[in-house]
């Protein structure tokens, strides 16, 4: 125990406080008076202490660390920070699962986000991907029912897993991430034994200005481990914390996690006649096609010394890009550019970019002002244009895009490619990516969430959906169940 003197107790205006255990009182047992000005800061403090939870992601942790180029970038890229071979990023990586709420255990079946913030010299770049390499819609317009559907009913507040089968078995572009999910990938050992990946396709552009559409993937070092459901639940019965856990205690005795980045590169003009739809989030680039290119590392090695302020009001966004990086025509991806900050704002406030971990790490030149928790006005002159010396954009650092052949304003789905089979691809995962152990444990999972309280004319339309990924998978689904 210290020995030196200790600091007098403030409020949060600095003013030394009376006491750290005694109200303000008429006499010792009268009432608390109101002009106990600290207590009632200490109460209503309290009453504020947690921001609203995130509606998707709420549970997680992360770290920060680096990212290193170890590869020659610029045949493909002109970003700043993948300019040199050896130059490092400061990074905050956030791992989380999507669709629980805080409190909820690390190993329930569900993908886990992947949210990079790399501080780079022209500005946040703003990684937020999975652990799989795509998604369950292809649309932004059915996220909210999607996440509605996964949540908690409306009368008993109770999650109900025929809910979830009822959202699948009509959207059948949900096959292949819930092929994934139903495998044991669908709940990690831990995040450092899991990959990363973009999951959306990006565009690059060279400081030639040729482009490319790539797709992200980081491999963790550690190697890929899973859970069995089995394995899960007991943990869970253990520790909910357990992943949280995990990467805090390997970082402090020094076992950095790794993942390399490995990038799949298209030339710009192969997306326009590709057999399916290359910007389609349910679907995988074939590596035969495009096999994947190293090109750096990144290593989380320090521990947040403050868990709220650095990875709970951590923000993400994947509108921030930087130059040299672009969206592509994913829908989901455009739908994503607004409804990420959106939520922030919502969340941590309109000025959530001032906070010291969203705060870029190189100087800002903004004409925005005002609103809550404002600290850094800028100075006049507060418009633009401006003949006062204000700050001006630069057209050089317009961020790479696409021609657009606009049709007539509807909607619809992608144009159709040749092969847009939503069954294609999670037939292929079953049949050659999964061995035989991974086969019956998809079974074994599939049968298991779908006999939870899910009706018989559901398991009929379960029976149906996995049929369609492959006739062995529906026949062995239909045995499980069954015959339903």
């Amino acid at each position: 125990m210290s020995t030196s003197k200790r600091p007098v107790t403030t409020t949060d205006a600095g003013i030394p406080a009376a006491s750290d255990e005694f109200s303000l009182t008429a006499g010792p047992d009268g009432p608390i008076l109101l002009q106990d000005h600290y207590l009632l800061q200490k109460m209503a403090q309290f009453n504020r202490e947690r921001v609203p939870e995130r509606v998707v992601h709420a549970k997680g942790g992360g770290a920060h660390g680096f990212f290193e180029v170890t590869e020659d970038v610029s045949p493909w890229c002109k970003a700043h920070f993948l300019g040199e071979k050896g130059r490092r990023t400061p990074v905050l990586a956030r791992f989380s699962t999507v669709a629980q709420e805080m409190g909820s255990a690390d190993t329930v079946r569900d993908p886990r986000g992947f949210a990079l913030k790399f501080y780079t010299q022209e500005g946040n770049y703003d990684l937020v991907g999975n652990n799989t390499p795509v998604f369950f819609i292809r649309d932004p317009q059915k996220f909210q029912d999607f996440i509605h559907s996964q949540k908690r009913r409306a009368d008993n507040h109770l999650r109900d897993n025929n809910m979830q089968w009822d959202f699948w078995t009509l959207s059948p572009e949900s096959a292949h991430q819930v092929a994934i999910l139903m495998t044991d990938r669908g709940i990690p050992r831990s995040w450092r034994h899991m990959n990363g990946y973009g999951s959306h396709t990006f565009l690059w552009e060279n400081a030639g200005g040729k482009k490319f559409w790539v797709k992200y993937h980081f491999k963790t070092v550690q190697g890929i481990e899973n859970f069995t459901a089995a394995d899960a639940q007991a943990v869970a019965a253990e520790d909910k914390d357990y992943h949280l856990r995990d990467l805090y205690n390997s970082i402090a005795k020094g076992d950095a996690p790794e993942w390399r980045l490995e990038m799949q590169v298209m030339p710009f003009e192969d997306a326009a006649d590709y057999r399916f739809n290359p910007f389609d989030l349910t679907k995988v680039w074939p590596h035969t096609d495009y096999p994947n290119i190293p090109i750096g590392r990144m290593v989380l090695d320090r521990n947040p010394a403050n868990y709220f302020a650095e990875i709970e009001q951590a923000s993400f966004e994947p509108a921030n890009m930087v130059r040299g990086i672009g969206p592509s025509p994913d829908k989901m991806l455009l739908g994503r550019l607004f409804s990420y900050p959106d939520a922030h704002r919502h969340r941590i406030g309109t000025n959530y970019l001032e906070l010291p971990v969203n705060r870029p790490q190189c100087p800002r030149h903004s004409y925005n002002r005002d609103g809550a928790m404002r600290h850094d006005n800028p100075p006049d002159p507060v418009y633009a244009p401006n003949s006062f010396g204000g700050p001006q954009a630069d057209p050089a650092f317009e961020l790479p895009n696409w021609q657009v052949e606009a049709g007539e304003i509807a909607r619809t789905a992608y144009t159709k490619h040749a092969k847009d089979d939503d069954f294609i691809q999670p037939g292929t995962l079953y049949r050659t990516v999964l061995s035989d152990s991974d086969r019956d444990h998809m079974v074994s999972n599939i049968a298991g969430h779908a006999s939870d309280g899910v009706t018989s004319d559901m398991q009929k339309r379960v029976i149906e959906y996995w049929g369609r990924v492959d006739a062995d998978l529906g026949r062995r689904v239909a045995a499980a169940l069954g015959g339903a």
